[in-house]
């Protein structure tokens, strides 16, 4: 049953059974990377036909957010899955592929060129705000190590993938310049 009416009262239970508030931090911070996910999911089913390595790439961040949700959720994050140790380094070595092909731009880089590439730059805005979540959380209980890295690298990729993807779909990018 998808309906439980224990949360009725504004309450939610984490993974062990305690109840908190569903505005408490961890929700605040799981339910972003909810939202962060379904973000994901927009943008992996936009570019499934432009290239594959993309949408494999899209389905492992999507895999890693479950896991980072469920850290977020659970009590005690030992007795569940692990984000690989090596998370963030994947991410990186998608940012420099990327960032090879690309110019350096001299101006802020505005979001969109395509629909992929603007949908990307909404899921990297929700992925800082998970971030910025997470820090919260992060001061009151020490997360496993890489999980914040994991996120901040998160974004990084994002934006990396939204100004590939204007490339790939021969497109030019814009940029803001100060009005004098």
């Amino acid at each position: 049953m998808i309906y439980t009416k224990k949360g009725d009262k504004g309450t939610t239970s984490l993974v062990g059974g305690s109840r908190v508030s569903k505005n408490h931090p961890r929700v605040e911070c799981y339910g972003t990377l909810d939202e962060l996910n379904s973000q994901v999911a927009v943008v992996a089913e936009l570019v499934c036909n432009l290239k594959s390595e993309y949408y494999q790439q899209l389905k492992e961040v999507q895999h890693n957010l479950f896991v980072v949700q469920t850290i977020l959720a659970t009590e005690d994050p030992t007795m569940l899955d692990k984000l690989p140790s090596d998370a963030a380094s994947v991410l990186e070595k998608y940012i420099d592929t990327y960032y090879a092909q690309l110019p350096h731009p001299n101006a802020f880089v505005i979001p969109g060129g395509t629909l992929a590439s603007a949908q990307c730059h909404v899921a990297r805005c929700v992925c800082r705000r998970a971030e910025r979540l997470m820090v919260v959380v992060e001061q009151e209980s020490k997360l496993p190590e890489g999980v914040l890295a994991y996120i901040n690298r998160l974004s990084d990729y994002l934006f990396a993938l939204a100004r590939i993807l204007v490339v790939d779909e021969g497109k030019e990018e814009q940029y803001w310049q100060a009005r004098q």
